[in-house]
């Protein structure tokens, strides 16, 4: 009797243990499950922020400016390490050949290097003022906050003059709309 008693006792706390395990495990994942989708969707600017200052050069030597982007323009970040970028970069630059206003109305950067990035650039090259940046980003990428690719925005002038952006989600299978401005 006194086997039966111990081992009983053995299985309860075993329990009681896996109990509080189970419960610390629940209650972490409730924390990465609320940081994660704290940064879900914020891979750049969102809906109504403001771009942030910068001075950026385009691999043909201009000079682009948050100052620059004066009308309806399209902006993506591409990067030559990242799949969804190659996949998405042919349906963007379709997109950019519908825009009204030229590839004046496009600005792309290309975040990363090596031939695959030279591609990139060469490609985005015939719609877009396009910008080089080394991993980790550069000006461009910091003042509209892009960390996630490919990120494709719409900015507009807003009423401040200063441009904000206008679609976050912008949808490459679908022709291009102008805003009215």
């Amino acid at each position: 009797m006194p086997v039966l008693i111990t081992i009983v006792a053995v299985v309860g706390v075993l329990g009681v243990l896996n109990l509080v395990l189970a419960l610390g495990m629940i209650r972490r994942l409730k924390e990465h499950t609320e940081v994660l989708s704290n940064l879900s969707g914020r891979g750049s600017l969102a809906l109504g922020e403001e771009v942030g200052a910068f001075t950026s050069t385009t691999v043909d030597g201009e000079s682009v400016t948050r100052e620059a982007l004066a009308g309806d323009t399209l902006v993506g970040f591409f990067s030559p390490s990242c799949a969804p970028c190659r996949e998405q970069l042919p349906k963007f630059v379709a997109y950019a050949r519908q825009m009204p206003g030229g590839r004046g109305r496009v600005l792309a950067a290309v975040v990363g290097q090596g031939p695959d990035a030279e591609k990139m650039l060469a490609e985005l090259g015939e719609v877009a003022r396009v910008v080089a940046e080394k991993p980790g980003g550069g000006a461009l990428s910091a003042a509209f906050q892009a960390i996630a690719f490919p990120t494709v925005l719409r900015v507009s002038p807003g009423d401040r003059g200063v441009p904000v952006v206008t679609d976050d989600r912008v949808d490459l299978d679908r022709p291009v709309l102008t805003l009215g401005r």
